[in-house]
């Protein structure tokens, strides 16, 4: 997707992605990640979640990095947090305590950026983008991120066909291709058709959503 069109979402506040709960998945299995006490975690296209939040409550350093700067003032609002702004290269960095916040465009981000990022939470960054854009995506990460980095990644599985993204459907296959040079592994998946009245509206029978643990 063009930065356009997420202006125009975050702009006209269509962010039916935008989950004001923690992600049980990230609550369930973060810990198997094995990453230590004040490690640094990689939030690619973050949005306001309050994911972040919580990793910074259980003592990890956080790097959002989020194209809309409404979403990036939205979350320092919303989690009463008073933000100080600088610059860094094509980023207004927003920062307090252990987050940070780079608004601008992920895919500018350099190697020396993340150099320590020993994590990586995805769980809406993946399936935001429309194929060729995954296939950058990924290859970015690998590109960038350290060697031994790790975290999880979380997608949604459906018949593409029948509706159109975001967000869309990845499949298990094309998440180990993209990350071919890497590990991914599954963790939990589960069915949550009953969940998404969307998709039941455009015959969609099965939507999964399925975690990886993945490692670079």
């Amino acid at each position: 997707m063009e930065p356009a069109f997420w202006q125009k979402r975050w702009a006209d506040n269509q962010i039916g992605f935008h989950r004001a709960v923690v992600n049980p998945f990230l609550q369930a299995h973060w810990r198997k990640v094995a990453l230590p006490e004040g490690s640094r975690v990689l939030v690619p296209l973050c949005g306001k979640s309050v994911d972040m939040a919580w990793l910074a409550q259980c003592n990890y350093r956080v790097l959002g990095v989020e194209l809309s700067r409404r979403a990036v003032e939205d979350f320092f609002r919303e989690q009463g947090l008073q933000a100080q702004i600088s610059q860094q290269g094509e980023f207004e960095v927003w920062r307090h305590g252990d987050v940070e916040i780079w608004c601008g465009d992920f895919f500018a981000l350099q190697a020396q950026d993340v150099a320590d990022c020993l994590g990586l939470y995805d769980r809406a960054a993946l399936i935001a983008l429309p194929a060729d854009m995954r296939a950058r995506y990924m290859a970015q990460l690998s590109r960038t991120l350290p060697k031994g980095c790790k975290g999880l990644l979380l997608t949604m599985d459906y018949d593409q066909q029948l509706l159109a993204g975001p967000p869309f459907a990845v499949t298990d296959g094309e998440v180990h291709t993209g990350y071919a040079g890497g590990k991914a592994q599954v963790l939990d998946e589960r069915e949550v058709i009953e969940e998404s009245p969307k998709f039941l509206q455009a015959g969609v029978k099965s939507v999964v959503e399925r975690l990886y643990i993945v490692q670079f």
